[in-house]
């Protein structure tokens, strides 16, 4: 059994039972689903209405807009439940896409969209990667031009978690001048709309039940008053501001499927046989187990104080920065140790260790590179 972290305050009786409430609607109704999900590379965009029927899909979202009105802690629970038991994160990009809607809409904005995707009705995706530009959105090059009560869109997206199931999307776009100024967001509704077309879902080394496909936007036409928030060109500080609580939609899942590999590795090592003793009993196969159950132990803490910060209001970017990066950087480590320790079965795809570790391969790339967290750390540090 893995050590328990220090118990922050956020987590108390009532967040517990709606954890216990999470883990047990995915072991009935999204786990035995899986198999078949990774083979057509989606997860129907219909299975996420009971699940936000069940108050999780959203649950940190005002009542008036169909939530719960809980704190973000319960949306941090939902993620790492999900990744527990190899769910990808597509409800992450979700309330990331809420978020943003939340805090920088108009109230008809709000009122339009969010009781929507809280129940499910909608699934929500953000379209910001374009094929010459993906960490820099100050270069992206998709334009949306404004004609009388319209903006007309015209450019092509990349990389997309949820591009192809999406029936919402928050699109970055220029609206005017080179650089950050002159980058806005328009959300769109894509079902049935001309010109907005989706092209292949792209075949990934993991994460398979996650669609992610290219989009392609052609003479697009849509009111004007699909602008987030009315006013052009903020847009890039719009996504800034968002980023220490989108950090922590990587960090808790990392959290989960480092304690995930511990376990699976832990049991496995104590049943099987070599030489006539488990593979537990070489040395070499419990320091390694040691070193894993300690990285576990100190993310899983990790995550969690930033987790109280984050509620706290406190989580500074350069915490979560950190946060993404590190704990990352330690989940391909560990699910890579631990696959070891499987030997050939490690390399089957049908024992849950080599999904963890395909999987876990993209955590270091999307949500900005592990390489630009620690320039942004670094520039921090010289200021």
């Amino acid at each position: 059994m893995l050590p328990q972290p220090y118990r922050h305050q956020w987590m108390d009786a009532d967040i517990e039972a709606f954890r216990e409430q999470v883990r047990r609607y995915v072991a009935g109704e999204l786990a035995p689903h899986l198999d078949g999900w990774r083979r057509q590379g989606y997860i129907p965009r219909e299975v996420w209405g009971p699940f936000g029927q069940m108050g999780f899909l959203l649950p940190e979202m005002d009542e008036a807009y169909g939530g719960a009105g809980a704190s973000l802690a319960y949306q941090c629970v939902v993620q790492d439940e999900l990744a527990k038991a190899e769910v990808p994160a597509n409800t992450a990009v979700h309330t990331i896409a809420a978020h943003y809607i939340l805090d920088y809409g108009t109230e008809a904005q709000k009122q339009r969209w969010l009781p929507r995707l809280a129940s499910g009705d909608m699934l929500a995706g953000i379209a910001l990667t374009e094929p010459g530009c993906g960490s820099d959105l100050q270069a992206l090059n998709s334009r949306a031009r404004r004609e009388g009560g319209d903006y007309v869109i015209d450019g092509a997206k990349t990389f997309i978690t949820n591009g192809f199931t999406a029936n919402l999307l928050v699109v970055a776009v220029r609206t005017g001048e080179a650089g950050s100024r002159g980058v806005s967001l328009v959300v769109l509704e894509t079902e049935n709309l001309a010109g907005f077309r989706v092209g292949r879902r792209l075949e990934k080394l993991g994460q398979h039940a996650s669609d992610t496909a290219e989009l392609s936007f052609d003479s697009v036409r849509v009111p004007a008053d699909c602008l987030l928030g009315g006013v052009e060109g903020r847009g890039f500080a719009q996504l800034m501001s968002q980023l220490p609580y989108e950090r922590m939609l990587l960090a808790v899942p990392a959290a989960a499927v480092i304690e995930r590999a511990v376990a699976l590795t832990l049991d496995y090592t104590q049943q099987r046989k070599a030489f006539g003793q488990s593979l537990y009993d070489f040395q070499n196969t419990r320091f390694k187990l040691a070193e894993c159950a300690t990285l576990a132990h100190v993310v899983r803490s990790f995550v969690n104080d930033c987790i109280q910060r984050l509620l706290d209001g406190t989580l500074d970017d350069t915490a979560a920065y950190m946060a993404k990066w590190w704990c990352t950087e330690q989940q391909g480590k560990v699910t890579d140790e631990c696959l070891q320790l499987f030997g050939g079965y490690g390399y089957m795809m049908e024992y849950p260790i080599a999904r963890l570790y395909a999987d876990a391969r993209v955590q270091r790339i999307y949500g900005g590179a592990n390489e630009i967290m620690k320039e942004l750390i670094a520039r921090k540090l010289a200021a």
